[in-house]
């Protein structure tokens, strides 16, 4: 069995080994079949295509030479056709030149600006585009642009000429002093219409044709602006500033107009706004037919001149008219709404003739704001008066009685007043006879004591209550601006009066019993001055009226009399005005017979005022710490002192607090005032209800 299996394994060995053979010789043969197409075609590579390849890399060598060849040639030719192309262009500019400065000349010689100035122009464009060229310095465009500023220049002359022909003016000699209606006499201004003898009414075609030209060599501005300063300096101002100056138009035909300065009587010193409106629309509206209807580039001549001479000429009349024209008295305002009809329709006038644009200028503007002008011009007026009166002498003297009233004018029953009064007496009926008070006041009452005082003075009242009563009747603004002007009076009166008469008051004792006179007379009065012309003043809430200046004026008095006077008389004479003051005020609380809240709180904020700055009157040494000590001794000096402190807590207190104050008679309140007093002063704080009428049956002592 072994030895079968071995001859199998023997007999496949050899197999094997012979197959192996076979295929070893056939892959050599395709070994060397392999080795010779690879020659073959080694031998095609490098021995058929190197030369055809070596003979293309010549021919790309001779195409990329005439490839060089050809772009330098396509270069020189590109340079030379730019050069021709430049010379060509320089050739038609000198033609354009050429043909535009012929033009030019024949229009100019026919009369023709507006085409000489546009041939002008592109004669400009040509030399401007030839000075554009590579070489600038060519001798030729220096020519060509000295030709065209003579060009220019001889337009320019020619279109001044006719312009000076269309306007002639005829003015007073340079030597001759502007300061008086004679020297404007000679002023005239000749207009030549320029019209067609067929048609006079028609503007010649030559006074358009003249503007054009001069807009479009840009002069027209600077021959309206010089011809604008002339006519407001020899004649538009001459007219607004004399009445007795008018215009005086004269036609001549076939030649225009002449707008001469005549003089007239008058006796007016300030003009008339109308009369001024008039004489300046006569010569606005002759320039305006003859010289300025044209339209240049969608715009009028006379909007041109409009625009130059407007503000000046707006604001010259205001000066010179309008701020005259304003009424002295508020009776005239009314009437001036005629003004501002003049002022409207002048302005209107200029409107449709092309010398004025927009809605509403200053001077409109001024005419309307008549109530503020007046305001201004009155409080100037009172205030330069008021200081007249205080630099004037204080020893002429008029006496004053018990019975010397301010001469107050009736003043209208403000709205709503007459009811308030009729509610008030209807909540009263309740308790009246009740509570009617058993004491009546004395008619001595807030009279002042026989004294005598400056007439200055008195006059200084009669002013502030005239102006006062001026307000009255005035517009919002105008009263408010009165009523600050009367208080300026009064500050005026403690910075100027102590200063301007200070040796004097060092000097006579008799002056400066004289000046305490006129201090009380002056404090008297403005206790009571802001409360009578309250209802009729279009005041705001918390505005003080003349009370505060009491303060100030006992201070500046006090200033006076400050290390002149004896402490102790020094101290018991401020503390006197002091108190008269105080007692003055509270009276007139305790007169009141309907206080409302508002009112409340404006009495109380007096109150407080003096509460606050009445021990800084007490200042009799110079050095103001040892002043301390006076300043806090006020009630030993002012009788009338806690009195007012709690007269200032009853006008803020509510019922509640009024009664624990009172305290059933034993209270504070009890010692400054009596059962009646405070029924009084509850009644006038407090609407008619239970609880006040519970208030009241607790004010008993």
């Amino acid at each position: 069995m072994s030895s079968f299996v071995t001859e199998v394994l023997a007999s496949s060995g050899k197999l094997e080994k012979d197959d192996l053979a076979c295929k070893i010789s056939k892959l050599s043969r395709k070994v060397e079949e392999t080795k010779e197409e690879v020659t073959d075609m080694i031998n095609k590579k490098y021995i058929e295509f190197i030369p055809s390849m070596e003979g293309a890399e010549e021919l790309l060598d001779q195409v990329q030479q005439n490839l060089h060849d050809a772009v330098t040639e396509y270069a020189k030719l590109k340079q030379q056709l730019e050069k021709n192309t430049a010379v060509i262009d320089l050739l038609q500019h000198l033609q354009e030149f050429d043909t535009a400065k012929e033009e030019y000349h024949r229009a100019l010689q026919e009369k023709n600006y507006v085409v000489a100035a546009k041939q002008h122009g592109k004669a400009r464009a040509s030399v401007d585009a030839l000075k554009a060229w590579k070489d600038t310095e060519l001798p030729l465009i220096r020519a060509l642009s000295s030709e065209i500023t003579i060009q220019r220049e001889n337009l320019i002359y020619h279109l001044g000429e006719e312009w000076k022909e269309l306007a002639v003016w005829k003015l007073p000699s340079t030597k001759t002093e502007l300061t008086s209606v004679k020297s404007f006499l000679k002023t005239a201004l000749h207009l030549n219409r320029g019209g067609s003898k067929g048609d006079e009414s028609v503007p010649h075609a030559l006074l358009p044709s003249i503007l054009q030209a001069l807009s479009i060599q840009g002069e027209l501005h600077k021959k309206i602006k010089l011809f604008g300063q002339v006519l407001f300096k020899y004649m538009l101002k001459p007219l607004i500033i004399y009445p007795s100056l008018v215009v005086e138009v004269s036609s001549q035909p076939e030649q225009g107009a002449v707008l001469s300065l005549q003089c007239t009587e008058t006796k007016e010193e300030h003009p008339d706004p109308s009369q001024v409106y008039t004489k300046v629309l006569t010569v606005l509206k002759t320039l305006h037919e003859h010289l300025f209807d044209v339209c240049i580039d969608e715009k009028k001549v006379s909007e041109i001149l409009g625009d130059l001479i407007w503000e000046e000429m707006s604001e010259c009349i205001i000066r010179e008219c309008l701020v005259h024209s304003i009424p002295a008295n508020s009776s005239q305002l009314s009437e001036y709404s005629e003004v501002i009809k003049q002022t409207e329709d002048f302005e209107s006038s200029l409107k449709e003739m092309g010398y004025l644009a927009g809605d509403s200028t200053d001077l409109l503007k001024y005419a309307r704001n008549v109530n503020c002008h007046f305001a201004s011009k009155k409080c100037q007026d009172v205030i330069v008066a008021a200081r007249k009166l205080m630099t004037s002498e204080m020893h002429n003297t008029v006496k004053i009685t018990p019975e010397y009233k301010l001469s107050i004018p009736k003043l209208p029953s403000p709205s709503g007043e007459k009811e308030k009064k009729e509610s008030s007496k209807k909540s009263a009926h309740y308790d009246q006879q009740s509570l009617e008070n058993e004491k009546q006041l004395s008619p001595s009452t807030l009279c002042l004591p026989e004294c005598r005082i400056s007439e200055s003075v008195q006059q200084l009242m009669d002013l502030a209550v005239q102006t006062l009563s001026e307000a009255v009747g005035s517009s919002p603004q105008c009263a408010v601006q009165l009523f600050y002007t009367v208080r300026n009076i009064f500050h005026l009166f403690y910075d100027v009066v102590p200063t301007y008469h200070k040796d004097n008051f060092l000097k006579l004792p008799h002056l400066a019993a004289i000046q305490h006179n006129n201090c009380m007379f002056i404090a008297h009065h403005l206790l009571t001055l802001g409360f009578q012309f309250k209802p009729h003043l279009p005041l705001k809430d918390g505005v003080a009226y003349f009370v505060d200046l009491v303060i100030h004026q006992l201070r500046r008095l006090g200033k006076v009399w400050q290390d002149v006077l004896p402490v102790n008389i020094y101290c018991k004479a401020i503390g006197t005005l002091l108190n008269t003051a105080i007692s003055e005020l509270i009276n007139k609380i305790m007169m009141l017979e309907d206080i409302s809240n508002v009112d409340g709180e404006r009495l109380r904020t007096l109150c407080q005022t003096i509460i606050e700055e009445g021990p800084l009157v007490f200042n009799p040494l110079p050095d103001e710490n040892k002043n301390k000590k006076y300043q806090e001794e006020v009630p030993v000096y002012v009788k009338k002192w806690m009195t007012l402190k709690e007269i200032s807590m009853v006008l803020n207190a509510n019922l509640q607090e009024i009664v624990d104050r009172w305290a059933e008679g034993k209270g504070p309140l009890a010692v400054e005032f009596s059962c009646n007093e405070m029924k009084s002063l509850i009644r006038a704080l407090f609407k008619n209800t239970e609880r006040r009428a519970a208030a009241l049956a607790k004010i008993v002592k």
